[in-house]
């Protein structure tokens, strides 16, 4: 069985952020970075399948410049078997749909069985990147996965949907699968694995190899929300409340005029 997971690196959320100079996105500077938190999910699902599946082989791909290449290390200390490392300097200017078109380019020709990522990334959010990869390939995605099997080729997976309902899929590989958070815990690399990461194969590809397909959005403009005034508590029993609430109605939005 072959498995593909895709990863990306993401500043920690904790950051102090800043918009850059262009006004379209994030300034990278003085920011710590990580795995996205819902690509930890997919890795040691991958890592949890290649486990259960004798000659599993596991090939872990991010995009981005050198600096990826960190990132890609605690997936092969988890257990992935090689890194496939897009070389990107420009991997934040690429929108969803090229994102999915480099990855779709990449494991096009490799028969994979499987290709994990997680639902979304923790800066973008479009939650659009792993389902784009399934129709590129022309193959099913079971998105929001946070229950996943898989039998004698056979996925078995519990999709999250809204109001705490599940929906049960079974489907067939090869198929993309989406990782939900809680799917599993995943796994803190031990000191020897990290140890073997290092001589682990990690080859880069140069995007422009890859890259096939235009942009079909672009961001206009990033900005932080406009701070608004702070709010208003009303104190009292339920009468004095009432009056005052009609009070500031009247008032303030002429709703009551």
């Amino acid at each position: 069985m072959k498995i593909l997971v895709c990863i990306k690196q993401v500043p920690d959320m904790e950051s102090k952020f800043k918009v850059d100079a262009g006004g379209t996105w994030y300034a990278k500077t003085d920011l710590a970075w990580r795995m996205n938190e819902y690509d930890e999910y997919a890795v040691e699902q991958a890592v949890q399948l290649k486990e259960q599946v004798k000659d599993a082989d596991l090939t872990v791909l991010c995009i981005g410049s050198d600096q990826v290449k960190e990132t890609m290390k605690k997936a092969l200390a988890m257990g992935c078997d090689r890194g496939a490392h897009i070389a990107d300097d420009e991997a934040s200017s690429k929108e969803p749909y090229q994102v999915a078109g480099i990855i779709a380019e990449y494991a096009k020709d490799k028969s994979f069985d499987l290709v994990f990522t997680g639902m979304q990334s923790q800066d973008r959010g479009s939650a659009q990147v792993g389902v784009l990869v399934a129709e590129m390939l022309g193959v099913p995605s079971i998105t929001t996965v946070v229950d996943f099997a898989c039998n004698d080729g056979v996925v078995e997976a519990k999709r999250e949907l809204e109001g705490g309902v599940k929906a049960c899929v079974k489907v067939a590989t090869p198929v993309v699968v989406t990782c939900q958070l809680g799917l599993n815990t995943p796994r803190y690399p031990t000191l020897p694995n990290i140890m073997k990461a290092k001589k682990k194969e990690m080859l880069s590809t140069p995007v422009t190899e890859l890259l096939k397909v235009d942009p079909r959005q672009e961001t206009a403009k990033m900005y932080f929300p406009e701070k608004k005034g702070g709010g208003l508590v009303l104190e009292g029993d339920a009468m004095d409340l009432a009056e005052q609430l009609v009070k500031i109605l009247k008032e303030k939005t002429g709703v009551l005029s």
